[in-house]
């Protein structure tokens, strides 16, 4: 693998920088057979990530065992962090620097870096946070798969800011929708949180690596504003303290220059909502796979590694005569009410498996208009276990949830 540039410091400041631009793949074209976590780090380091900072936590350690070997090879720094907060903190300021930054953890791990995500969150910084998930609360299960961190990677921060989540179901996934993490990390200069899972993380497939890859870097405009609001809600120039700027940077209420202000209502409820809308008015950040939706009068909605048995739930049952289709989201934050809505009008009961109390279930609940004509049914299984197709085609069938046998 070839090294590809110096570290910030040594970066030649510009009147401008970033946007789209392709680049070679690190991996040879062709099929390779990797774990997902092995293949999280790979896309990491494909889309341009120089600097990870982590503590080993099952089940997402083998993603920095990778990263400590593969980022020299890039010229990129690995630091073993003594905590989750301090990796965290490690991975802020190296994206201040001007770097691409990732770090893995798993529910515990997670909970420790909610406090500096929201101070990315104010301060618009990029970072890529993989959550490889675990049955909890506190120590939980630790080897265990669970989906039980999707509402917490949405509302865990103070403040109420969205986030960005992405939900791999395969392998190929955990590499294509890393690389995806970064690209909308750094066009929407937000924190962006990839959430996999204990079984996920350690199944081996192949991976279908492409001669090229697309990728997105911050942009930099001299002279423009830091931070938001911005009059279009887009995500503002970012500067390095290299550019020559009066670079400011707080967490606190701020203008659009970085300067602290904690005492004008006006500004801080315009910075407040440049940071929900630049997220929540934007129509890229939809991403589903409809699979047999068209006449569909029940629909299973599922994401992560329940959304591949979800599918082959639903074609079994399709061979049976069902009219049953499934949404499976990639991207579940910010999610995407308007397909639900498109589907309502038509579906008698939208179905929603995941191993969890029914997180995701109760966001779809909300979304339905009309519950008398339109049932919503979670399917919820947190103990532990994967969720596989029979159980999901034993109800679309029967209409019994089953146990495993």
């Amino acid at each position: 693998m070839q090294k590809r540039g110096g570290p910030a410091s040594r970066r030649q400041a510009t009147a401008s920088r970033g946007g789209w631009k392709k680049v070679e793949s690190l991996l040879p074209k062709g099929l390779h057979f990797l774990s997902g976590n092995e293949a999280c780090a790979e896309g990491a380091l494909v889309a341009g990530c120089k600097f990870f900072a982590g503590y080993p936590i099952t089940p997402a350690s083998e993603i920095g065992e990778t990263l400590a070997k593969r980022i020299l090879e890039v010229g990129g720094v690995f630091k073993q962090m003594e905590d989750e907060i301090s990796a965290i903190g490690a991975v802020l300021g190296a994206s201040w620097a001007g770097e691409k930054t990732m770090t893995a953890t798993s529910g515990p791990g997670f909970s420790l870096m909610i406090e500096n995500i929201g101070f990315a969150d104010m301060t618009e910084m990029p970072c890529v946070i993989i959550n490889v998930q675990r049955g909890g609360p506190s120590t939980g299960m630790p080897t265990k798969p669970s989906s039980s961190d999707i509402m917490m990677a949405r509302y865990g921060c103070h403040g109420g800011t969205p986030h960005i989540a992405l939900c791999p179901s395969d392998v190929q996934e955990c590499y294509d929708l890393t690389i995806k993490a970064f690209n909308l990390s750094e066009k929407y200069r937000s924190p962006v949180i990839v959430l996999s899972d204990a079984s996920l993380a350690h199944l081996r497939e192949p991976l279908k690596i492409k001669s090229k890859v697309k990728i997105f870097d911050r942009i930099y405009e001299k002279g423009k504003q830091h931070f938001g609001p911005t009059k279009d809600f887009s995500a503002p120039s970012m500067p390095t303290p290299t550019d020559g700027e009066f670079l400011m940077t707080t967490g606190s209420a701020h203008n659009e220059w970085g300067v602290r202000n904690t005492f004008e209502p006006k500004g801080y409820e315009k910075l407040i909502w440049h940071l929900e809308k630049k997220i929540s008015l934007s129509k890229e950040l939809t991403d589903t796979e409809e699979f047999m939706t068209k006449d569909a009068s029940q629909i299973v909605i599922a994401y992560g590694f329940t959304g591949r048995m979800a599918r082959e739930a639903v074609a079994n049952a399709r061979l049976e005569g069902k009219k049953i289709g499934l949404i499976r989201l990639k991207i579940v934050w910010p999610f995407p009410e308007t397909i639900i809505k498109k589907y309502e009008e038509q579906c008698q009961e939208f179905i929603v498996p995941e191993m969890n109390q029914g997180q995701l279930h109760n966001v779809v609940n909300q979304c339905v208009t009309d519950k008398t004509k339109t049932a919503v049914t979670s399917l919820a299984q947190p103990n532990g276990e994967l969720i596989n197709s029979e159980q999901i085609f034993e109800y679309l069938t029967k209409k019994t949830w089953g146990t495993r046998k």
